[in-house]
């Protein structure tokens, strides 16, 4: 099957809340976090992303700055989409941004399913497993320069 990757940043308020849609079928009803933590004060100051497939929003992360660090965060995919390289996509268009905004070290609280995933796009492991809304974390960091 072709495929038609595509990343925007989110200029919009419909994009946000396409964005939004994607964090509350994946945090929300797949992973069980409440719905009021998903979506925090952060979001108005983030800068964030959409990954289209084929002309449809499949994925989605936001950008913040956490004391002069940029923060990866609320990075998903639908289920639907999940075979097709995109994790990648979205950490690499959140780095860009990161770095283009002069920031030169990254860091996540990666679930620990993922932790491998981060490790294959250069990110290492910064901490022991943390709980964050009942789903074991890890903090990973990267040098950006």
């Amino acid at each position: 099957m072709d495929v038609d990757i595509k990343v925007k940043p989110v200029t919009t308020q419909s994009e946000l809340d396409e964005a939004f849609h994607i964090r509350t079928e994946v945090f929300v009803k797949e992973q069980g976090v409440a719905l009021e933590v998903e979506m925090d004060e952060y979001d108005e100051s983030c800068d964030h992303i959409l990954v289209y497939c084929n002309g449809q929003s499949v994925g989605t992360g936001r950008l913040r700055d956490v004391e002069g660090v940029a923060k990866l965060e609320r990075i998903c995919i639908l289920p639907t989409h999940r075979q097709y390289g995109l994790g990648r996509t979205i950490v690499q268009a959140l780095e860009k941004i990161a770095k283009d905004k002069g920031f030169v070290k990254a860091k996540l609280h990666g679930q620990t399913h993922a932790e491998r995933f981060y490790e294959k796009v250069g990110y290492t492991k910064a901490s022991e497993v943390f709980m964050e809304e009942g789903i074991p974390h890890i903090l990973m960091l990267k040098d950006l320069s």
